[in-house]
């Protein structure tokens, strides 16, 4: 029996094969901006995957892009007319195509390779906010701002401020770039303030025991507080224009450091505080002795929704020592028996502690120690003379040194 085809779409026709789809990178994630003083710190996670879901992902840079301008800028003029504030390299799979499937989860991808930060890493970028980083775009004309000139013939830029009720800003977003330079999607944006930063705090002062140190500073006034009038006859009114700020602040660990990408070092200090504390105090609970510690602190001012931080103020600095005794052993007792007086007490929790000493002496007369080194356990065994009454006592002693006050005293005679 012969088959014959009649009507062309119902036989298969052998052609060129397809190029395989290409990979593009996912957004970069987490991404954050904060603006402290004239700089602005931005941090990203690279990209692990592709926009498909598979991975590792297809990117070898991932693009920082700024502009200043309204909200309603859209992607293509930000990529079109913003900065580019960094070109951060990654590392790259050598064959984009042998990428392993989302519904794979066990299976394991050839890593990426070459130079710049690993797939997943946090990366660091900072821009210093220029003349020209504070002009904003303007997406009616498609210009920058005009300027115009000083006495002195500068260019100086034309007022910031828009609406009385609008704080202007500049938004960060990140792209990644494929290894045949395709752009990939934008991360969302994130915005910081352009109003002039508030005053840093005055140097904070370092105190600390054997449980935290402890941070203070002196406080800041916010800088847009609204002043009483001078006397009753000015009519009441309600403010008008940007909120008032409100004032908090964060705390930073200079003896740490943070690695930013390859040629763009995000500085040396850690912030401590999560979010902005109110209080003019600090408490970090990480005690190392013999370690060095440097603490600043910047003023963070919220303005709207946008919040702006100082620059650092003056660093305070000391070295850990352990000045701070054990506590006293607690429940010393004793118990005779021939010829011998045994000891025994509350063990201390001190996580430093080195041992404990024993004290003896005759009923009302001085105790001096009879352990040369200190000892590991709460008991002690003691051979005496019988018939001879012994007073005792026990101190605690860290790995530093330091003793504690004496235990109570006890009083035992051994029998014969």
């Amino acid at each position: 029996m012969t088959v014959v085809c009649v009507f062309t779409l119902a036989c298969g026709k052998s052609g060129p094969p397809l190029p395989p789809l290409v990979k593009l990178p996912a957004a970069p994630a987490n991404i954050v901006a904060e603006r402290r003083g004239a700089a602005v710190d931005v941090q990203f996670t690279v990209p692990t995957a592709n926009t498909d879901g598979t991975r590792p992902a297809n990117v070898e840079r991932v693009d920082v892009y700024a502009i200043t301008g309204p909200e309603s800028i859209t992607d293509d003029e930000i990529l079109k007319h913003g900065t580019k504030v960094a070109a951060v390299s990654v590392k790259a799979p050598r064959d984009p195509n042998q990428a392993v499937e989302p519904d794979d989860p066990d299976a394991v991808a050839e890593p990426p390779e070459g130079e710049g930060l690993d797939q997943g890493t946090v990366a660091h970028v900072a821009e210093q906010l220029t003349r020209d980083a504070l002009v904003p775009y303007d997406p009616a004309t498609e210009k920058s701002a005009r300027v115009k000139t000083d006495d002195d013939g500068d260019d100086v830029p034309r007022p910031l401020l828009g609406p009385a009720t609008a704080v202007p800003s500049r938004t960060y977003v990140g792209v990644g770039i494929s290894t045949r330079g395709r752009k990939g999607p934008l991360s969302k944006r994130v915005s910081v303030p352009l109003v002039p930063p508030p005053p840093p705090p005055g140097k904070p002062t370092i105190t600390y025991d054997e449980k935290a140190v402890t941070v203070t500073w002196p406080p800041v006034t916010a800088s847009g507080v609204v002043q009483a009038p001078a006397s009753g006859d000015v009519l009441p009114s309600k403010p008008i224009g940007v909120a008032v700020p409100v004032i908090a602040y964060h705390v930073y660990d200079l003896a740490q450091t943070t690695t930013g990408a390859p040629g763009e070092p995000l500085g040396s200090s850690v912030r401590l505080t999560k979010t902005p504390v109110a209080v003019t105090t600090f408490d970090d609970p990480r005690i190392a002795w013999g370690e060095k510690r440097c603490y600043t602190v910047r003023t963070v001012e919220t303005v709207g929704a946008l919040a702006i931080e100082s620059d650092a103020a003056p660093p305070d600095c000391k070295t850990l020592a352990d000045t701070f005794p054990p506590a006293a052993p607690k429940n010393l007792q004793a118990v005779s028996s021939e010829a011998a007086i045994s000891l025994i007490w509350d063990g201390n929790t001190e996580k430093d502690l080195a041992g404990y000493l024993v004290f003896r002496g005759v009923s009302g007369g001085a105790l001096e120690s009879i352990t040369p080194t200190p000892i590991q356990d709460p008991h002690f065994h003691d051979g005496v003379k019988p018939g001879v009454p012994y007073a005792y006592a026990v101190k605690a002693v860290d790995k530093a040194g330091n003793v504690s006050p004496e235990s109570n005293r006890v009083e035992e005679t051994a029998r014969e």
